[in-house]
């Protein structure tokens, strides 16, 4: 049977890349997001370029929609091989402007979500004495003006990180995570229009501080996915890549 593989956040952008991705490398992938209905194009996707994919409902930030998901998954796919936590949003502001909401509402889904799926998967990981578990990081989590409390969350992924392939590398399972920079979606264009410029000019600017001089797609952050749940990266664990052109701040 094809490994099945949990990508969270994944009706859009790089989740949905990333679920594509491992559909064709030969994964059953669970496109993982709040409404089931929101990931129906991107398994229509997977299914149309003919692999195999199911969309379920998960909140990421509430732990009993993640046990039931992840239970859905075991007992209809018979598995969890491959987690990527991958679910995000921004809630951007200066210090003083920023809620308490606005703290938390990033925190819970960025580091709340990836504690919850990772701590339901490995409770089928380590039964198997396998898996491989991404976590989504972001260059922010060096620093990142109006983005405290993301950068604070995604710097708690890296540490998370770190320690998940400490405790669960003694039973088979990868822990990795991947900080992209500037990548093209939605999320980044409702950033273009927070600062009040386009889309384009948005890009373009970032571009031209980038070392290759464009900025990312989100099949860029899925390729690295790919590599880091396949065989090649088997001896890869508690790292954090950064894809980002070559800019970090």
């Amino acid at each position: 049977m094809p490994k099945v593989a949990v990508v969270t956040g994944a009706a859009r952008g790089i989740g949905a890349a990333t679920a594509r991705r491992l559909a064709t490398d030969g994964f059953t992938v669970v496109v993982a997001d709040l409404d089931e209905a929101a990931g129906k194009d991107t398994v229509d996707a997977i299914v149309a370029a003919g692999g195999q994919a199911v969309a379920v409902a998960c909140n990421v930030a509430d732990e009993a929609s993640v046990d039931a998901a992840f239970e859905r998954v075991a007992a209809e796919l018979g598995s969890v091989d491959v987690l990527v936590n991958n679910a995000g949003v921004l809630r951007d502001n200066l210090l003083f402007k920023m809620s308490v909401e606005d703290w938390d509402t990033v925190v819970s889904v960025h580091l709340r979500g990836a504690f919850l799926c990772s701590r339901a998967a490995q409770r089928y990981m380590v039964k198997q004495k396998s898996g491989k578990i991404v976590n989504t990081s972001s260059v922010s989590a060096l620093g990142a003006r109006g983005q405290a409390n993301y950068s604070a969350a995604k710097m708690g992924i890296q540490g998370f990180t770190r320690t998940l392939a400490i405790e669960l590398g003694p039973y088979g399972i990868n822990v990795n995570a991947v900080a992209p920079g500037f990548i093209v979606t939605e999320m980044t264009d409702a950033t273009a229009a927070r600062v009040g410029v386009s889309p384009e000019d948005f890009r373009k600017a970032a571009a031209d501080i980038t070392p290759l001089r464009r900025v990312g797609e989100p099949a860029d952050i899925a390729n690295v996915v790919s590599f880091l749940v396949s065989e090649n990266a088997s001896f890869v664990t508690g790292q954090t890549i950064y894809v980002d052109g070559g800019r970090k701040l």
